[in-house]
């Protein structure tokens, strides 16, 4: 009934005869509604209705090219290419200071026993998807999700902490040669400038005493809801192996990655080309390998993203492991408690 609703008035803002109502304006009528999109014009719908349209033949040419992995319909699909990185992902410039900590190397002996598959979520050190909206906030969920599995691990209690904290209140930067990267807020950050800043103000608030607004605010930290604290961090290998067994013996690791592809990503082991500059903060907290159609074996990791529960395979992705994939081994890095 709401869908038929909102094909009614999708006719009444286009202009379209009702018995001239395409399948696809059908199903972009029951995005609408799905989705809770609201469009102030009718200049508006029908330039969303556009862009839908061309999505709509993005993710079928995607799904013929690409059958491993689905793409499909989500929140997304009534914003370009363009929109997407600029409403989602980070503009801050990823530096990866040589001067960093770079946790030791494992020995071969470790690596080689390491299990063939492993995962956080089940051990209670992952706290649910969050939702980053319309804000390129991504690098405060990949640090916060990193520092509430470190806590967890060591206090043996889940705390989720507070986004917004490093929003409105970190502006760390790091400076490499002739190169400055600063956090900020919506536009975009890193992760060892954000645990640098926990670092320096001696904790970060919970995410109950400090919600997420999803918008650059003033600071409201308070010393009385610190949720977590750390004492350090550490920059990990760009070998997959190494970050393997850094995530078994040490707990979910935060990264970035080029994120331009996952904007219609529904589910499967995400195996695209992609580029490798780094727009996107993440979380892994796992890995395991998947036979594909073809029936060769797959080896992927599991990422907490920060755009919902609604995207995805409930806000998660499985990403191809082992070769660099849009740069997911480039930026790794880890609090210590």
């Amino acid at each position: 009934m709401k869908t038929h609703v909102v094909v009614v008035l999708l006719v009444c803002a286009l202009g379209i005869v009702a018995e001239e109502v395409t399948s696809t304006e059908r199903l972009f009528a029951k995005f609408v509604s799905d989705h809770g999109k609201v469009y102030k014009t009718k200049e508006e719908t029908a330039q969303r209705l556009a862009v839908f349209k061309s999505n709509l033949r993005k993710i079928e040419e995607m799904n013929a090219q690409y059958p491993g992995a689905r793409f499909g319909v989500n929140k997304f699909a009534d914003l370009s290419k363009e929109e997407f990185k600029n409403k989602i992902l980070s503009k801050t410039p990823v530096i990866r200071d040589p001067s960093l900590n770079v946790a030791p190397e494992y020995p071969a002996e470790v690596i080689q026993a390491i299990p063939p598959s492993f995962d956080w979520r089940p051990k209670g050190v992952v706290t649910p998807v969050k939702d980053q909206g319309q804000c390129g906030s991504c690098w405060s969920f990949s640090a916060t999700g990193n520092i509430e599995g470190q806590w967890a691990i060591a206090k043996k209690k889940l705390v989720g902490l507070s986004e917004q904290n490093l929003v409105d209140c970190d502006h760390e930067c790091m400076k490499f040669e002739d190169q400055q990267s600063c956090d900020s807020g919506c536009e975009g950050g890193l992760q060892p400038n954000a645990y640098e800043y926990v670092i320096k103000n001696k904790g970060i608030d919970t995410e109950n005493s400090y919600p997420y607004q999803g918008v650059d605010g003033t600071c409201s930290f308070s010393t009385r809801n610190i949720g977590a604290t750390i004492r350090n961090f550490t920059m990990i290998s760009t070998d997959e192996d190494q970050m393997a067994a850094y995530l078994v013996n040490n707990g979910p690791i935060a990264i970035a990655a080029n994120a331009e592809e996952w904007q219609f990503y529904i589910g499967g082991v995400f195996y695209l080309p992609c580029m490798t500059s780094l727009d996107h903060g993440i979380l892994i907290v796992g890995y395991g390998t998947e036979t594909d159609i073809l029936d060769q074996t797959m080896p992927y990791w599991i990422i907490k993203n920060s755009w919902g529960a609604d995207w995805g395979e409930s806000g998660y992705i499985r990403v191809e492991r082992g070769d660099g994939k849009c740069g997911v081994n480039l930026y790794a890095s880890s609090s210590i408690v």
